[in-house]
């Protein structure tokens, strides 16, 4: 499996299908952040990690420009990191509170981490082009993560790339179901969609989403799991 795996993370790596944003990775990884001056920036696709074994799969936007574009690991380096991991740590899929870096000692139990986008997008918005070019790595990861019982999705746009991907015979309803913080879909194979605001720092910030919000919607996808 883990070889299964790999050869997907090769085949994102080395994508060049969105000319706009491998330009704009680069450019980035070239510049860099005053405060990241001294390091290397990844400046390429990044793949979802996790274990493959997993149960939840949980879907983000996109990597940030020096988050996950400078470190190479999905939510790793940036705030939003912080927060995801800390409320995964809390949830019990974790081993660890957080993100620093690609080769830190993070591992994930029973979760898998992804995104609708591979690449930074200019002001964190990739293109509806863009996604759809991307989708064919997250339908992999679908079809690969075969234990999966549960998506969370971190945001309106991560539930419309999951949606699209899943299977018609699944879904409850055609049409794209309304996001919610803290909603719940059902799909009729038995696994359930889990809905919450992404923490970007837009979000938290604004207390738009707060760690007792997000914490329950992690327990939520936990408690969920442990029912059989």
């Amino acid at each position: 499996m883990r070889s299964i795996f790999s050869e997907l993370e090769q085949a994102i790596v080395a994508c060049k299908r969105c000319k706009r944003l491998r330009d704009h990775c680069r450019e980035v990884a070239r510049v860099k952040r005053r405060q990241f001056q001294d390091e290397h920036y990844w400046g390429k696709p990044v793949p979802g990690f996790g274990d493959p074994a997993a149960r939840v799969l949980i879907v983000g936007l996109a990597p940030a420009a020096h988050g996950a574009n400078r470190t190479g690991r999905m939510f790793t380096g940036d705030q939003s990191g912080l927060w995801l991991y800390r409320a995964l740590y809390r949830a019990g899929f974790s081993n660890q509170e957080a993100s620093l870096h690609r080769e830190d000692s993070l591992r994930l139990r029973d979760a898998y981490i992804t995104a609708v986008a591979r690449c930074a997008p200019p002001g964190n918005k990739p293109l509806p082009e863009e996604i759809r070019a991307c989708s064919r790595f997250l339908s992999l990861e679908i079809q690969m993560l075969d234990q999966v019982r549960a998506y969370l999705v971190l945001g309106q746009i991560a539930l419309k790339g999951l949606w699209a991907l899943l299977p018609e015979e699944a879904k409850p309803q055609s049409a794209l179901p309304r996001f919610s913080h803290g909603g719940e879909i059902r799909l009729k194979d038995g696994t359930r969609i889990f809905m919450s605001y992404h923490p970007s720092q837009q979000n938290t910030f604004t207390k738009k989403l707060t760690e007792p919000m997000f914490d329950k919607v992690c327990e939520s996808v936990k408690i969920f799991l442990q029912t059989p």
